[in-house]
């Protein structure tokens, strides 16, 4: 089969089937014959490389995805210098606009994605409602688009070729053990107060802290951004110097990677408050352990990530990737996500395959009727609970800026490496 009209509209259209329900049936003789043969090769970070995931695909659509999970920089990297070693690449917006121009990756086409028109529009226009306004950072929509088939530069309007199909996002803020912290916490500021000194830790990936540490500097009133996510040379100077500062008086007990490294720090009072992942929150509350994900008053740090193809596929391979895409958003995965405390890129069919509580719950923002359960069925949360910062609407309608990549990039990292190693 080496036809790329074969398109997921298509064998639809014939086989009456319905993606993320079970077993696929019905598919043409060929395609069924062959398409047993593909694994298509993934990577990205641990958030999203879910074994879940691949689980459900080889149920579903019948062919193997081979998932590896690597940290932010490795991504980078890979992505750029190995490109012949995966097909599908699992990667951040700001990851995106180090690798996109290098032209290991293809655009692909929005007429082969079925629900496009229902992606949450922060994807598409970076607006969450038409009066929104549009945060700082590398907002999704800034290098989700390129002008035509073979670009590699990023467009400034929405196009009929997308860089990545956004699947995976949230609205950060500071984790918390309430139990130890010993009064409220309301602004980013908090994470530098004397009061949590040896007991505060910020996230050692450089375009993602450098952010935090942002947020905390306007908190404080020291600086005021022309552009967090974009900073010049005398605002980077400035927020390291201030982050080596905190440092040298023993305000952070660690600076961490990884999810586990986070929820291993803040489980065992370590720390107890930190930069966090809302999942990362809620694996500590479900080892009965109080930590809150706390809304501030200069709201969150947003971050969102998509699947991207690899310039080397074609045929059956790529004719493959797309109907892996096309499931990824038609349902099952987003319920997946969502009930982890991400968010999905397509909220209408994510909703299909959750309980009326559980999207009450982690969308709405209502109080949980029963326990909320995780994906693997552990209590996440009791019945009763309301999600910490409240619904979606509440949580990524207040996002101040995006994880970033600066035009000052190579500069920030290698300060960001001096505060490190200070």
């Amino acid at each position: 089969m080496t036809s790329k009209r074969v398109t997921r509209r298509t064998l639809l259209a014939g086989a009456g089937v319905a993606l993320g329900s079970g077993a696929v049936t019905g598919f043409p003789t060929i395609w069924a014959q062959n398409i047993k043969n593909v694994t298509l090769r993934q990577f990205g970070t641990g958030v999203s490389n879910l074994n879940a995931v691949a689980d459900q695909v080889k149920k579903d659509l019948g062919f193997t995805l081979s998932m590896t999970a690597l940290d932010s920089d490795a991504v980078t990297q890979k992505a750029v210098t190995q490109p012949k070693s995966y097909d599908v690449a699992d990667i951040e917006y700001w990851i995106c606009k180090k690798v996109f121009p290098t032209g290991t990756m293809q655009p692909m086409d929005v007429k082969r994605i079925k629900n496009f028109d229902k992606i949450v529009p922060i994807f598409t226009s970076g607006r969450l409602t038409p009066s929104s306004s549009i945060a700082q950072g590398t907002a999704p929509h800034t290098v989700g688009f390129v002008e035509k088939q073979d670009s590699k530069t990023f467009s400034t309007k929405q196009t009929g070729w997308m860089t990545l199909i956004p699947t995976i996002y949230n609205a950060d803020t500071l984790g918390i053990r309430p139990d130890l912290v010993g009064r409220k916490i309301t602004h980013w500021k908090d994470l530098v107060d004397p009061a949590f000194k040896g007991k505060a830790s910020i996230l050692n990936i450089p375009s993602i802290g450098i952010m935090d540490a942002a947020m905390v500097m306007e908190s404080l009133g020291t600086l005021k951004y022309a552009d967090k996510g974009n900073m010049t040379k005398a605002e980077i100077d400035k927020t390291i110097a201030f982050l080596i500062e905190a440092k040298k008086a023993g305000q952070f007990r660690a600076f961490w990677k990884s999810f586990d490294e986070s929820v291993n720090l803040m489980a065992s009072g370590e720390v107890i408050i930190q930069s966090m992942w809302s999942p990362a929150v809620a694996a500590v509350r479900s080892k009965g352990i109080p930590c809150v994900y706390q809304p501030l008053a200069e709201g969150y740090r947003a971050w969102g990530g998509g699947l991207g193809l690899a310039r080397h596929l074609t045929g059956l391979q790529l004719d493959a990737a797309y109907e892996y895409i096309n499931w990824y958003l038609s349902g099952w995965v987003g319920a997946y996500l969502n009930r982890q405390g991400y968010y999905s890129a397509v909220l209408e069919t994510a909703k299909q395959h959750m309980s009326a509580d559980e999207w009450g719950f982690w969308i709405e923002g209502k109080p949980a009727k029963a326990d909320i359960l995780s994906p693997d069925g552990k209590v996440m949360e009791k019945a009763g609970a309301v999600r910490d910062g409240g619904s979606f609407e509440q949580r990524m309608g207040a996002v101040a800026c995006w994880n970033s990549v600066m035009t000052e990039d190579r500069y920030m990292v290698q300060k960001w490496n001096e505060f490190i190693a200070a």
